[in-house]
């Protein structure tokens, strides 16, 4: 029976921001380059030099915020741009003709920022002519001014290109670390770059020197090769190319020991090329499609009704399930890539279709698993995928069926008996106990059934994984398929108990491939980051509840085995060192009772701390982070000591004043450790205004006085000022900024509630003066000793004074 091949809509692009914008730039703009993130989340379009703004859009499905930019007239614009992987974020990297180099991604606050600038060409004179990014590597091939004398130009400006590259790897916070230079090949012509997921082919171009059009290079990083293939001569060769050994070929050195790979020929003739999991595709002028296999290799996939019209017409490849998809104009052809059989035909309403990259392994939501593996195309209509539609009338095998049938494949694996192993076999062999025990509990349940349901994507978890082991056996696409693998496992055994084995299998993949383990882990976790900064989790409670499981006092795990909790520390600490801080956090708000180990178990910041080594030998930044975050008293005040130790005065004020009302007595504890210093040395001085607001409002000027004096320091002398480049002492003048903030607003209506508040409420005029008048005489005092007050200017004059003397 014919399949029917289906376009089925995936989004129509309202769930993008700038979804607007992105309409408008795929329907306006048909020589745009659209490229897509590993996760699917992401979509990229870079318009050529000379387009209205702005000329770089990236649009983000779901919560995000897009990332638009333009460069005035007259400026260079990026000759490309790339997805880089990244730990849970998105990461590009913008690459300009001068050999700038930028690597933009979103932090922890929300939006685009620039995280690293680089170089490709540091000591000048160099243009890159072609860049391609591939399994954690930066690739460019960069043109050289001509150096040799003793050829002619021609020659000499035909081999003043080399290919050179840099390793991009994840470092925290600051981005991308971006490696030293390497060169794979000196004196070699221009070279279009294009990126598999394994390896990297060099591609003639129309301006590569017509003596070599004819080759293309084929680099494998993970064999440490590079093979030189003459598709028209039906050639290949295989030479060591290993940089990390110091490896690097001279690209005529490399011809002259390949004398019949310069037979003469005619420059490829080539349309278009696309990357595949199978190799490289070219489409010719002709509208036949080869296949450039990553041996070297070239084989015939079919040839199209309709050939290409110039160079200039848009056309895009790509392969799905065995079938390749060619986008030629407005035309979709869907050929049998074994055969060559034309299967299909589809006239498009549009001509401006972008034909885009499949997700990353592992990195795929629930709307993708329905349709994995097919191809998605992309318009300013909407978001599509081309499968295959099951034709009517096919009868679809029972339940029952079903288990007999995975059941028999699973056996026939493991079994060593040379005879085909049937599901009939299956069912009446009692020798196979579990299909017929499965089966029988499927007797009489009908879909939509809860444990149908459950059983069905579990059966199709476990077809994948056994899939992708055939794939690692046979060794197809090694690295993305152990990621693949470790994600699958991590999602399996964060569903079960993570007890025993499971444990020691969890540590395991996190010791291989800790970066896989944690990207599965968010996943499970539901870890995004906020606005403000912070992580929040959507996960159910019974998760985090297997996650935050302590050991059992006084039973240590055998052989360095780490329960959950302190395994993705360990993790976190070493790939995202400033995500540690607000993983415990938000840790310590999912941590529910009876969640520990039998018995008492330590809090959730020392659990942490513990994994990042022992007491003095730790990170500081991450140990205060942790401390100032677990919002336990004893932490808390560890943490200011260090501040204090360190002078970090206004970060010690800012623990303080971050705290509460439902902390007083620590927040209390903290002003008593501040005003100590401030009692003792003037570097303090300067955050006077922090630590007034730090001030308890039950503290007295009684008791702050009493605590400034309790600090002192003593007297080293008696003089009222201090000795050259001594440190001065306290003064009354910044104590009474602190005197004022104990007091009230207003003067209280009671008695004077200790002996110094007195000069604080001062009414600012002095009390009023005694009338003046003549005084006749004056009387006798009553009590002797006790003098008579006698108004300024009045009583005895000067006369009387010289007649007493």
């Amino acid at each position: 029976m014919k399949r029917a091949g289906t376009l089925r809509l995936l989004s129509d692009l309202s769930n993008f921001t700038g979804a607007a914008r992105l309409r408008e730039l795929l329907a306006g703009d048909p020589a745009v380059l659209v490229r897509c993130s590993p996760d699917g989340r992401h979509l990229l379009l870079l318009r050529p030099p000379g387009s209205p703004a702005p000329q770089l859009l990236v649009a983000v499905r779901g919560p995000g915020l897009p990332l638009e930019r333009a460069w005035p007239e007259g400026d260079p614009s990026p000759l490309d741009v790339f997805f880089v992987p990244w730990l849970a974020r998105p990461a590009l990297i913008l690459v300009w003709e001068s050999g700038l180099a930028e690597v933009w991604g979103v932090g922890m606050e929300p939006g685009w920022k620039l995280l690293k600038s680089t170089e490709l060409c540091p000591d000048g004179g160099a243009r890159v002519m072609a860049v391609a990014a591939t399994r954690g590597r930066l690739v460019w091939c960069e043109e050289r001014q001509p150096g040799v004398k003793d050829q002619p130009e021609q020659l000499s400006t035909a081999f003043s290109h080399r290919v050179c590259f840099k390793t991009l790897e994840t470092s925290g916070e600051a981005g991308t670390k971006v490696g030293c230079t390497h060169i794979l090949l000196h004196h070699c012509p221009l070279f279009g770059l294009i990126a598999s997921r394994k390896d990297l082919f060099l591609v003639p171009t129309t301006n590569t020197w017509s003596g070599v059009a004819h080759l293309l290079l084929i680099w494998s990083p993970s064999k440490g090769k590079v093979i030189v293939a003459a598709p028209s001569l039906g050639l290949s060769h295989s030479k060591s190319l290993n940089p990390k050994q110091g490896d690097t070929w001279d690209f005529r050195t490399l011809l002259r020991g390949l004398p019949g790979f310069l037979s003469p020929r005619e420059p490829l003739a080539v349309h278009t090329w696309a990357p595949s999991s199978q190799g490289l595709l070219l489409l010719d002028l002709k509208g036949k499609v080869s296949l450039v296999q990553c041996h070297g290799g070239t084989r015939t996939v079919g040839i199209l009704q309709e050939a290409p019209v110039s160079l200039k017409g848009s056309a895009a490849l790509g392969t799905f399930h065995g079938t390749l998809a060619c986008v030629l104009g407005s035309t979709l052809e869907l050929l049998d890539m074994s055969s060559g059989r034309l299967l299909e035909r589809k006239v498009l309403s549009t001509d401006r279709v972008h034909l885009l990259e499949p997700p990353a392994p592992g990195m795929k939501n629930e709307e993708e698993l329905e349709t994995r593996g097919a191809l998605r195309l992309l318009s300013a209509l909407g978001l599509f995928c081309v499968c295959w539609e099951t034709p009517q009338g096919l009868e679809l095998p029972s339940d029952k069926d079903l288990v007999f049938e995975e059941a028999c494949g699973y056996y026939q694996r493991r079994s060593l008996r040379g005879t085909q192993l049937t599901p009939e076999e299956l069912r009446h062999n009692s020798m196979f106990r579990a299909p017929q025990a499965l089966a029988s509990i499927l007797q009489g349940h009908l879909p939509p059934s809860t444990l149908l349901t459950t059983l069905r994507a579990e059966l199709r978890d476990y077809r994948s994984i056994e899939q992708l082991k055939a794939q690692l056996v046979a060794g197809d696409d090694e690295e993305a398929g152990w990621t693949e693998l470790a994600e699958h496992e991590v999602a399996r055994l964060l569903r079960t108990q993570l007890t025993g084995d499971q444990l020691a299998q969890f540590n395991t993949i996190f010791q291989a491939l800790p970066t896989a383990a944690w990207g599965a882990t968010l996943q499970a976790l539901q870890l995004q980051p906020d606005r403000s900064g912070r992580l929040r989790s959507q996960a159910p409670p019974d998760v985090w509840k297997k996650v935050l499981r302590a050991p059992t006092a006084g039973k240590e795990h055998p052989n360095g085995i780490l329960p959950p909790f302190e395994l993705l520390c360990q993790c976190l600490g070493q790939l995202e060192p400033q995500w540690l801080p607000p993983f415990v956090k938000l840790a310590q708000q999912q941590g529910g009772p009876g969640w520990g180990a039998e018995g008492p178990s330590l809090p959730l910041y020392r659990r942490a701390l513990a994994v990042l080594g022992e007491e003095g030998k730790r990170p500081e930044a991450l140990e205060l982070e942790l401390l100032l975050g677990s919002g336990r008293p004893k932490a808390v005040l560890q943490a200011v000591r260090q501040l204090i130790k360190k002078e970090e005065w206004e970060r010690a004020l800012e623990a303080g004043l971050a705290l509460d009302a439902s902390s007083p007595l620590l927040r209390s504890e903290i002003f008593k450790l501040l005003l100590a210093e401030f009692a003792q040395h003037r570097r303090l001085d300067a955050h006077l205004p922090l630590l007034c607001r730090l001030c308890p409002p039950e503290v007295t000027p009684h008791e702050l006085l009493l605590l400034l004096r309790t600090h002192l320091p003593e007297d080293e002398g008696t003089t009222p000022f201090t000795e050259p480049g001594a440190e001065p002492p306290l003064t009354v003048g910044l104590v009474r900024a602190l005197l004022e903030q104990t007091g009230a607003q207003g003067r209280p209506s009671g008695p004077v509630q200790s002996t110094y508040e007195d000069i604080l409420w001062d009414p600012g005029t002095p009390p009023p003066t005694p009338p003046r008048g003549p005084t006749a005489s004056l009387p006798a005092s009553d009590h002797p000793g006790q003098e008579a007050w006698v108004p300024p200017g009045q009583g005895l004059g000067a006369a009387d004074v010289g007649v007493h003397l």
